[in-house]
């Protein structure tokens, strides 16, 4: 019964290391949208034959928002930005999926350390936990582009999903539905910024934002 779940968990971590390497913002926007359908997906496949109306809402939820909603939102940006494609990030592609190979061992690293996950928990939801979001933070400090950064933070916040679904059997609907929304006003707002930026300096790069600094 944890082939479903080994599946999703597989494709999160090849689909983060396709996001390091690509440069490529529709790429990049597409594998956002397949890693929120995959995060919507693993309430399912948890629940094993236990489908209750809870459990379909959420990931109801979660594949619209990460996996249609927020993808529309970051396409639209760049299209308003007419850049399809980040030349110069701070660290490239080749360094960028180095650096995920080592964030993946130091993720498998961390999950020996720690004593606290519940038994029933699946051994790799941590591991992969961990690399997600230390991929998302990489994304986010290593892109000069507003919309990689974005997606960076998508990540970042998929990680931190996947972890809680290791350490807490029961959340209430409520609360999860909450982040959510948490999450859609962070990048309803992050969308605003990327469209202020383009139209104010004609361009994305955050880097460039440097030059306010009086």
């Amino acid at each position: 019964m944890t082939l479903p779940v080994d599946t999703l968990l597989v494709i999160l971590i090849i689909s983060s290391f396709l996001v390091l390497g690509t440069t490529h913002l529709p790429t990049a926007i597409r594998l956002s949208a397949v890693q929120g359908i995959c995060i919507g997906l693993l309430p399912l496949a948890t629940a094993h034959a236990d489908f209750s109306l809870r459990v379909i809402l959420l990931g109801l939820a979660i594949i619209t928002l990460k996996g249609f909603v927020f993808p529309l939102l970051l396409r639209r940006a760049m299209r308003e930005s007419m850049t399809s494609t980040e030349m110069q990030p701070f660290v490239g592609s080749s360094l960028s999926i180095l650096a995920g190979l080592f964030a993946l061992m130091a993720a498998f690293w961390l999950d020996s350390r720690m004593d606290f996950l519940p038994s029933k928990a699946h051994q790799l939801f941590p591991p992969v936990a961990f690399f997600v979001m230390i991929t998302g933070l990489f994304l986010i400090v290593a892109r000069k582009l507003a919309v990689t950064q974005v997606v960076g933070y998508l990540q970042l916040e998929n990680g931190i999903y996947i972890f809680g679904l290791a350490i807490a059997a029961e959340v209430p609907v409520v609360v999860e539905l909450g982040v959510l929304l948490d999450v859609f006003v962070a990048v309803f707002v992050m969308g605003i910024a990327i469209f202020r930026i383009n139209r104010e300096f004609n361009h994305m790069d955050s880097e460039r934002l440097r030059q306010l600094k009086g």
